[in-house]
């Protein structure tokens, strides 16, 4: 044990006195390295003021890094047996930090409320449903000023991507739509157990205003998907459904300043709030 942290020893036997076995269809790959902690939490910039929103705590190793730098902790775990065990935990390695740390057993797509508003998200995210999660919590709490997520390498980039770039498509866009949003480190798989077949990355952001938009986000999200469902196809084409015909959407990109020929990859959050506005009703 250093400075009340997991160490691999530790991750073992808590897992060994609870029968816990890492759930592959739950992307369950724990953090048992300290200093990849350290780093997080460094990255992550969170401090006594904070309430932050943990996703998927497992056993606790990031759990006890961000609680030692003063934050209340609000850990959501959708497994029973892994959220029961995390108090004891923080019990055990950080005794003096327990009562900052709220648990609650659930899944994140399905929170909607809490006690507290948090003011930063700090997870380790399963790639399979790291994207949906993240937008949820964006749109569900607007407290959620900044962030500092865990991702399978190919995700982060994807999420941070720029337009133009052959990987920018709808996680992209619609990040934007919210934040500002960078890349800012690498994690080998020897930092977890049991060890993944990929390299995870870690993606910061930072809340902004949305784009200015008569459109809501749900129209303008609506128009992104339909942009990407066959991003080979200019715009002019691809929206033609969306739009009500080829001819309306032709309408509304060239009210929206843009070419009717260019492709969704093309174009910013910002267009596309544009276009939907200029929708023809």
């Amino acid at each position: 044990m250093s400075d009340g942290l997991l160490g691999p020893a530790d991750i073992r036997a808590i897992a060994e006195g609870r029968g816990i076995r890492p759930v592959k269809q739950r992307g369950q790959n724990f953090v048992i390295d300290a200093n990849t902690v350290r780093r997080i939490v460094r990255l992550a910039d969170v401090g006594p003021s904070d309430s932050v929103l943990e996703v998927g705590p497992g056993l606790g190793s990031l759990t006890l890094g961000l609680l030692a730098t003063g934050a209340e902790v609000i850990a959501v775990e959708i497994d029973p047996v892994l959220a029961d065990a995390l108090p004891s935990t923080v019990a055990e390695f950080r005794p003096d930090d327990a009562s900052r740390l709220t648990v609650i057993c659930d899944d994140a797509m399905r929170i909607l409320a809490l006690a507290v508003a948090p003011t930063a998200l700090v997870a380790n995210l399963p790639y399979n449903v790291a994207v949906p999660i993240v937008l949820h919590l964006l749109e569900t709490f607007t407290t959620l000023d900044r962030g500092l997520v865990m991702v399978q390498s190919e995700v982060a980039d994807r999420l941070v991507a720029a337009p133009g770039s052959r990987i920018y498509g709808v996680p992209s866009v619609k990040l934007a739509w919210y934040a500002d949003a960078q890349r800012v480190g690498s994690v080998p798989p020897s930092v977890f157990w049991p060890m993944p077949h990929v390299d995870s990355g870690l993606v910061a952001f930072r809340r902004r205003a949305a784009p200015s938009s008569v459109a809501s986000r749900e129209e303008v999200f609506a128009c992104v998907d339909a942009a990407f469902a066959q991003r080979r196809k200019t715009l002019r084409a691809a929206l033609a459904g969306w739009a009500g015909s080829a001819a309306q959407a032709e309408r509304a990109l060239l009210l929206a300043g843009v070419d009717p020929s260019a492709r969704g990859e093309a174009l910013g959050v910002e267009a596309f709030a544009r276009i939907t506005s200029a929708r023809p009703v």
